[in-house]
């Protein structure tokens, strides 16, 4: 089967690493399969993807408003689009890609086209509602990476879908050669106490009320480190982002892009996807406090490479994640109870070690394959 995924970026966001890990499953599968991305400034994949690979470049435009950059973005990746043969499967991995397809459905010119909806925003844009809208509306068929936003889709959108749940390659993060002494001499955090968090500052992550556990903490630890990985993004968050730095300066915590001993919050950016694993291995926490989350592939990742997890008690979680067992969960939005959790995780040796071995186990549950096999099946009754 000829199969094109389509994503908007080569930033390692989830629906972006849903989209290559898929695309090598199911090649891998034997399917003939093509990766399409749009490329911002000439930008390669975060990491080298084992398929055929298709970047549509598309530059910055300074100054340009988050309607006029997705419509534009969803222009120029049909315009690439237009030179091909329509693909037996067209799977777009969100609204703007999904777009694209629709638009030269109207000319003929693609296949079969199946959504992967990894959420839904809440958009005060009429512009872009209309554009999730449709991407879910009037696409071939939908799947969602939980049962939770399958009923939402339901409930919202009067649509059905499949639930396909993420798979991970549990193996390379567990790394058994990495021991945590290692990795913490990478990152050059000694043996101070790390809470760490991936995917940057803003609000779907909970990052204000993650500093504001993290200032909690810090009470009875004060050399406690906040590491905070990853942020890409195609929306503009710069008011969110002042608000959380005019929050760390009332709570009187230093934050700072180089790490030093006077560094409280370390916000590290962009992290070479070769170097996630050992990441995760050096943090004494992953904390994931997030307000809305499509599976929590993060959380996966980090469990397979022995980080204890703590994160917001979403319905999305719990479909998948089982507190005290691989996880610890705190309510959306309540800083003293994250806190207390990630407090718990650092005094309780026995409980975190529990947590290790109850997420290697739950990691262990989810592979590419299967999500692949799935996908497959799916597949040919949409063809």
């Amino acid at each position: 089967m000829h199969i094109r995924l389509l994503t908007y970026s080569t930033k390692p966001r989830g629906g972006v690493v849903h989209a290559l890990s898929l695309a090598e499953a199911l090649a891998k599968r034997g399917h003939d399969v093509e990766l399409w991305a749009l490329s911002i400034d000439g930008a390669g994949f975060f990491r080298e993807p084992g398929v055929e690979t298709v970047l549509v470049p598309v530059a910055r435009v300074e100054n340009e408003t988050v309607e006029a950059r997705i419509l534009r973005y969803a222009d120029t990746l049909a315009a690439g689009l237009r030179g091909t043969a329509p693909a037996d499967i067209e799977h777009s991995e969100d609204c703007l890609s999904a777009r694209a397809l629709l638009s030269l459905r109207t000319e003929n010119r693609a296949g079969s086209i199946v959504r992967t909806v990894h959420h839904v925003d809440e958009f005060r844009s009429p512009i872009l509602d209309a554009c999730q809208r449709a991407s879910i509306v009037r696409v071939d068929h939908r799947i969602c990476v939980s049962r939770f936003w399958a009923q939402r889709l339901e409930e919202q959108f009067a649509v059905d879908s499949t639930v396909i749940p993420n798979g991970i390659d549990a193996a390379r993060f567990a790394a058994p050669d990495l021991t945590r002494a290692k990795a913490r001499e990478r990152f050059g955090w000694g043996d101070r106490p790390v809470l760490m968090s991936v995917g940057g500052i803003e609000p779907r992550k909970g990052s204000r009320d993650l500093l504001a556990a993290f200032a909690a903490l810090r009470r009875t630890r004060p050399r406690a480190l906040l590491a905070i990985a990853g942020g890409e993004t195609l929306f503009d968050y710069a008011n969110y982002r002042e608000a959380w730095h005019g929050d760390a300066e009332r709570l009187g915590v230093r934050v700072s892009e180089a790490l030093t001993e006077q560094t409280d919050v370390h916000v590290m950016g962009r992290i070479d996807d070769d170097a996630m694993p050992a990441l995760f291995r050096a943090a004494d926490v992953m904390a994931m406090p997030s307000t809305r989350e499509g599976f929590g592939l993060v959380a996966l990742e980090a469990m397979a490479s022995g980080c204890p997890v703590v994160l917001s008690d979403l319905p999305v979680f719990h479909e998948h994640f089982t507190p005290e067992t691989d996880c610890l969960m705190a309510p959306v939005g309540d800083s003293r109870r994250i806190a207390a959790a990630c407090g718990r995780i650092l005094d309780e040796p026995d409980l975190g070690r529990r947590l290790i071995r109850g997420g290697q186990q739950t990691a262990s549950r989810y592979t590419w394959d299967d999500t692949a096999a799935q996908h497959e099946a799916l597949y040919q009754e949409v063809a």
